[in-house]
């Protein structure tokens, strides 16, 4: 309904209607602020331009009405407005937001190197990405997600190493994994000249040796298998599993190659290097001893990428930048559409810096285990079996670390403190979840009232009321805005802002205890509001709870 709105809007300022200049506001349901910009130009004052605006409008559609306000314009929507918003979510349920965008989309996140498990910056990536991917199919988007396998390279090489000195424990299989790739590191250090069988695993992966290809594969299979069960807990899904060796395998990685040359771009000296204008480090996309590095395979995975999708979404650590930036500008070189890429930086916790390499990380599933038990330590007092305890805990657990790593803009550090996480007063998944639960809650003692057939009245909308039908109404145009800016925060922000204005009107405003025409009413307003919340949690993979 928002975005009917907009459009009302526009077509009322008809010449005017330029939608840069349309915008929320804390003082109206929507102004424009076009007279700044023309006064601006010529040199008038904006309140003048603003008055003598709106002096030759007339309200249509869903706005009631027009003010002029020191140089702003501002709208109010109708009454009918309000009531088409609360019918609309009564009635679309589940599909309340759904847009209706085209084409189809690939998203690659995640994609850790399968050295070991996920650790908590692994998991912002995970969060960010799967969010992105909810976002762009509640958008209308065909989404397909891919794990970028990253099976080649110096680092599988060490952690093959490791398998051959040490072998694996009987730990989850990443951790096990990680046992013998950190030891496998501190054996290179006291004894140098292993790094030669290091190089020989390279070689023998990269040129497809059978008894090397199919051992590697086993061990990274089985570091996928912890990995896959993490990410499961997370309440994160991919599609697809994509191997970086299969590119080198069909032959793609070799035409990338041949393209390059073609361009007459690539330096020939024993290694293939490329020299980009803009760039101070060169990029090196073959060795002298012929195996290719990371970006000459990542090449070949987004030319396919290209030959299948509309848009395609990168999210990628804020220590790829320059890989990145190489990437999109050598996809220009040979003609490839390039990806969206979605930057974040690092999360941490008050232990400081991690490195797999030398065995300082905090895990995602320890990060889990942790949260948890601080969750279930909240629960010790309510009236309610052990087993609904474990099961709001780890609802609860979940949502705290999803949406504390996605409600602030991907390209501002975090800070990861589980205290504050967890606190139901706080700007947290928790108060979302409990506001939900609330109005769960006031439904199902709705019954004990003899809930009849729930019937909004604009007329009847208090202020309180209509603040929140008018946030209500904004969930699509919220989805719209994310789903374009790729920036799954403006969900975030929103449900709080939702979650703010209903406990407000439930604070000021009986819902039960009042005579049956109003009580029908506002039922209707807890019911669309908790379709909202539900709608909004699910974008972000958080359960949202009926109880807590």
């Amino acid at each position: 309904m928002f975005l009917k709105l907009i459009e009302d809007v526009k077509k009322i300022l008809k010449d005017f209607g330029d939608e840069r200049y349309i915008r929320e506001s804390e003082h109206a349901d929507l102004c424009s602020t076009i007279a700044f910009k023309i006064a601006k130009d010529t040199g008038k004052d904006a309140k003048i331009v603003a008055d003598e605006i709106v002096e030759g409008l007339t309200p249509l559609g869903y706005v009631s009405s027009v003010h002029s306000i020191n140089g702003y314009i501002n709208f109010f929507a109708n009454e009918e407005f309000l009531e088409d918003t609360v019918k609309s979510i009564l009635k679309d349920q589940e599909n309340y937001g759904k847009l209706n965008f085209k084409g189809k989309v690939l998203v690659e996140h995640t994609s850790a190197n399968p050295d070991g498990p996920l650790h908590i910056g692994h998991v912002r990536n995970a969060v960010l990405g799967d969010c992105i991917a909810r976002i762009l199919k509640k958008a209308g988007y065909d989404v397909l997600t891919h794990y970028y396998i990253n099976d080649m390279g110096r680092q599988m090489a060490v952690t093959y190493l490791g398998y051959e000195l040490f072998g694996f424990s009987d730990k989850k299989s990443d951790h096990a994994v990680a046992d013998s790739y950190i030891k496998a590191n501190v054996e290179l250090e006291k004894r140098p000249e292993l790094e030669k069988r290091v190089e020989e695993i390279m070689l023998k992966y990269e040129s497809l040796n059978e008894e090397v290809f199919e051992k590697m594969r086993n061990i990274v299979s089985f570091a996928l298998e912890g990995i896959k069960q993490t990410l499961e807990r997370l309440n994160v899904w991919h599609d697809e599993f994509v191997w970086e060796s299969d590119f080198v395998k069909n032959g793609s990685v070799q035409e990338i190659l041949k393209k390059l040359d073609e361009k007459k771009i690539v330096e020939k000296d024993g290694a293939w290097i490329v020299r980009l204008e803009g760039f101070e480090k060169e990029v090196i996309l073959k060795r002298e001893n012929g195996t290719t590095l990371y970006i000459a395979r990542d090449l070949a995975y987004h030319s396919w990428k290209s030959k299948f999708f509309d848009r395609i979404v990168n999210v990628l650590g804020a220590d790829h930048k320059l890989h990145a930036s190489q990437l999109l500008k050598l996809l220009e070189i040979i003609e490839v559409k390039k990806p969206e890429v979605v930057f974040f930086e690092f999360v941490s916790l008050p232990e400081g810096r991690m490195s797999t390499r030398k065995g300082r990380y905090v895990s995602a599933d320890e990060l889990m285990e942790k949260v948890k038990e601080e969750a279930l330590k909240l629960l010790e007092s309510r009236d309610i079996s052990q087993k609904e305890k474990d099961e709001i805990a780890e609802a609860v657990a979940i949502g705290a670390i999803r949406f504390d790593f996605v409600k602030v803009a991907p390209e501002k550090h975090i800070t990861f403190d589980w205290h504050q996480a967890l606190d139901f007063e706080r700007q947290t998944a928790s108060y979302i979840q409990y506001t939900h639960a609330r109005a769960c809650s006031i439904l199902r003692k709705a019954l004990e009232y003899g809930m009849q057939e729930l019937d909004f009245k604009g007329d009847l909308c208090n202020k309180e009321e209509r603040k929140l039908v008018i946030n209500l109404s904004k969930f699509p145009y919220q989805l719209m805005r994310a789903a374009k800016d790729l920036r799954p925060h403006y969900i975030a922000e929103y449900l709080l802002s939702l979650s703010s204005n209903f406990n407000e009107f439930y604070r000021l405003h009986p819902v039960l205890k009042c005579e049956k025409e109003l009580r029908m009413h506002r039922l209707a307003l807890v019911d669309a509001t908790r379709i909202v919340l539900k709608n909004g949690l699910e974008l972000l993979g958080i359960k949202p709870l009926e109880k807590m």
